[in-house]
């Protein structure tokens, strides 16, 4: 270390040892929120992205439906919050004048995705249409604006153009999300279920694609695209199944990660998200409260490190913004994300909260005003700044909080221009974290960890720069705007490591904003119990003719019981809509308020070939147009597990509405459960899980019924021609008590 920096360090650590008796400011109770969260400005606030503005408020983008029944179409709407409670509604990103010009005259804009580089706020969107093609030709358009209300200018062009199919549409070339990442290259992730998600690179400016597109996801499964960085990873999320078929809608975020921010993205038991039989780690499904259809989600990470998902869902009760069938009633909800075993977990599987939970942490402790940040400081001096952010704290030679961190955990974040070195000083000078010549380095208990930034990085704009002590692990991250992008991250495990009270530090010359200083959020590590079998209760092993626990709608004759299994060749039949020709076998059910039923189900449709909707599986039943379903299902190209859900929509003429939500991955022998119990209104909720070898199980969404349904199986799909069906294959279905 060069003398005059170690004399620098000397100086603040005396300075800190003097104050290390000033205790921290006692911090007030967390206040809380409760879903939906955009409930005081609008009824609908669908496809969310969030960002925090240098102003300290976090600014949250919807997509252009009305806000409430019978508004207008806004073209993206905007509003902010400094405390994910009250809520300001700042209008919409464009009116008819300053929409992009390229886009045709009916389009509509979806999916915001928001970001903060190179001095200026950048918007991805939607455009459903363009002018070059009339008619349906989804392409990604971008405009900037200089502060995060706007106002906003859109290109000339596309970003991404619209991506023909070859048969005379196009691809769905829509729902983009902006990452930048460790290599200092911005990357674009876009695309649905027409064509799959794909990822393109971008110019430095954010504005252009450049190169070849690479996929990332097979089609026909997810949109909704998001992707972050975390420990070495990059995380690529997206939403499966319906957005929005209103009460019946599953929508839900699944993720793969992989190393590269170009794939292949993989889950937690491996399977690939480009796999036929599609690979997705489980990160929110509804889990039968009044929320169902949670997805298209952003990420935010707080003052004290929690991370959280914004999205939106639907309330079963209320689901359409005017009549049935027509808008989606589509909230904006918020809620906390738990890191487990390396993957995000939206309450630790636990789903949406329907109830008061902790918000966000906002601003900072120690006396510190995140938007004056100099008057909870010594040594720094307040600088006027600019009409967005305000005054900042000026930092040259050395500076210190006036009052004490708290030992064990802290955070400490700000928005930053980086003179030539830069370091923070936690713990009395237990952990130095610093940014200097091309790399950051943290220091902590005789080791070091540095990671390389990009030869082109600015260090004279804004970026942001977070310290973390979590225990015995230190983690220095130097990035955008603090949504899971990335330019360099610096982590270190000291063992033993306890870090000490003490006020923070700074060494060497940077302009400081939005400074934050907090205890870290509490990490959960532990996923939320799930049904567990107990003693089983009855049910049958197929080792004789069906008994009289067994029962048919529209008995089919060519469903057999030998040889230990009942063997059901697929039929050429239908549950859904006004086709109900499919035969349903039924077992009677135990009295108990809460079981779960078990079968083991062989079904060999292929792999990569279109068989649609070729499947087999359990059903809990009311009747032909009130049910739930949960099938190995072959879907287009895809071979998916799919829990359905079929209710009467509009009862003025029975029409029906049918939406489903993914399970786990699909399999050609698939052991699948139904959890059953009765809830504290006197409802009736269903909880599917599968598991591909019998032991480990994926717990998935819920469904909730009127009243108790008959439990049962069935096995039917679509062929054509002199196509032979597949077989499906039970060996058993068993019932157990569920613990």
């Amino acid at each position: 270390m060069p003398s005059k920096k170690r004399r620098m360090l000397a100086a603040a650590l005396a300075v800190a040892a003097v104050a290390a008796g000033t205790s921290a400011a006692t911090a007030a109770p967390a206040p809380t929120t409760t879903n939906d969260i955009s409930s005081t400005f609008a009824d609908t606030f669908a496809d969310p992205s969030i960002i925090q503005g240098r102003d300290g408020y976090w600014y949250a983008y919807a997509t252009s439906d009305p806000l409430v029944a019978n508004g207008p179409f806004g073209l993206m709407h905007i509003a902010r919050t400094k405390d994910f409670s009250s809520w300001e509604y700042l209008g919409t990103v464009f009116n008819d004048q300053t929409k992009p010009a390229w886009a045709a005259p009916g389009s509509f804009f979806w999916a915001p995705d928001i970001r903060y580089f190179g001095g200026r706020y950048v918007m991805y969107f939607t455009v459903t249409d363009t002018a070059a093609n009339p008619g349906g030709d989804p392409a990604i358009g971008v405009a900037t604006a200089p502060t995060p209300a706007g106002p906003w200018t859109a290109t000339d062009g596309p970003v991404v153009t619209p991506k023909p199919d070859g048969n005379g549409g196009y691809f769905g070339t829509i729902d983009p999300a902006m990452l930048t990442a460790a290599d200092g290259k911005r990357y674009l992730y876009y695309g649905g279920f027409y064509g799959g998600i794909s990822v393109t690179e971008l110019t430095p400016d954010g504005l252009h694609a450049v190169g070849s597109p690479t996929q990332v996801t097979v089609g026909d499964r997810y949109e909704g695209a998001y992707a972050v960085y975390r420990d070495g990873w990059y995380y690529l999320m997206g939403s499966s199944m319906n957005c929005c078929a209103g009460p019946t809608t599953g929508y839900s975020v699944f993720a793969g990660r992989s190393r590269s921010p170009r794939g292949p993205f993989v889950d937690a038991d491996g399977a690939a998200m480009t796999d036929s039989r599609v690979g997705g780690t489980t990160v929110i499904t509804q889990n039968g409260n009044k929320w169902i259809g949670p997805g298209h989600h952003a990420f935010m990470t707080d003052a004290a490190g929690q991370d959280h998902i914004v999205y939106h869902a639907i309330d079963r009760a209320k689901p359409w913004l005017t009549n049935p069938f027509g808008i989606n009633r589509r909230p904006m909800l918020i809620d906390r994300i738990d890191w487990i075993d390396g993957w995000p977990r939206t309450r630790a599987g636990l789903g949406p909260s329907e109830g008061p939970v902790p918000a966000p942490t906002t601003g900072s402790g120690l006396g510190i005003d995140a938007a004056d940040p100099a008057g909870g400081l010594i040594g720094a001096t307040s600088s006027p700044g600019d009409a967005l952010g305000g005054p900042t704290a000026s930092i040259s030679g050395a500076a210190r909080t006036k009052q004490s961190a708290p030992g064990g955990s802290v955070r400490v974040e700000a928005d930053v221009r980086l003179g030539n070195s830069f370091s923070t000083v936690l713990g009395g000078g237990q952990v130095i974290a610093s940014v200097s010549g091309s790399k950051i380095t943290v220091v902590a208990g005789r080791r070091t960890a540095s990671a390389a930034l990009p030869a082109d990085f600015d260090r004279s704009g804004w970026n942001k720069l977070s310290v973390q002590v979590s225990g015995t692990s230190v983690t220095a991250r130097l990035n955008d705007v603090g949504l899971g992008d990335v330019y360099a991250e610096a982590q270190l495990a000291v063992p033993g490591l306890s870090l000490k009270s003490a006020p923070v530090a700074w060494l060497g010359s940077a302009e400081v904003d939005n400074l934050t200083v907090r205890p870290v959020a509490a990490p959960v590590r532990r996923l939320a119990d799930v049904p567990r079998p107990g003693d089983m209760l009855s049910g049958d092993e197929f080792d004789g003719s069906l008994g009289s626990d067994w029962s048919w709608v529209r008995q089919d004759e060519k469903a057999v019981v030998a040889d230990g299994k009942l063997s059901w060749p697929l039929q050429n039949a239908d549950l859904v809509g006004g086709g109900n020709t499919a035969g349903l076998l039924f077992h009677s059910t135990p009295a108990t308020k809460s079981w779960i039923a078990e079968t083991k189900l062989h079904l060999d449709t292929g792999e990569g070939d279109i068989r649609n909707y070729q499947q087999a599986g359990m059903i809990a039943y009311l009747n032909d147009s009130d049910f739930a379903r949960l099938g190995n299902v072959s879907i287009w190209r895809t071979r998916q597990t799919e829990f359905g859900r079929e209710l009467v929509a509009r009862p003025s003429d029975g029409a029906t509405s049918y939406g489903a939500a993914a399970i786990g991955r699909s399999a050609p022998t698939l052991w699948m459960r139904l959890a059953y119990h009765e809830n504290a209104a006197g409802e009736h909720v269903y909880r599917a899980a599968t598991s591909v070898d019998g032991n480990k199980w994926t717990w998935g969404a819920s469904w909730v019924l009127p009243a108790k349904a008959q439990l049962g199986l069935y096995a039917h799909g679509e062929f054509t021609g002199a196509a032979v069906p597949p077989v499906a294959t039970f060996e058993y279905l068993r019932f157990f008590e569920s613990k």
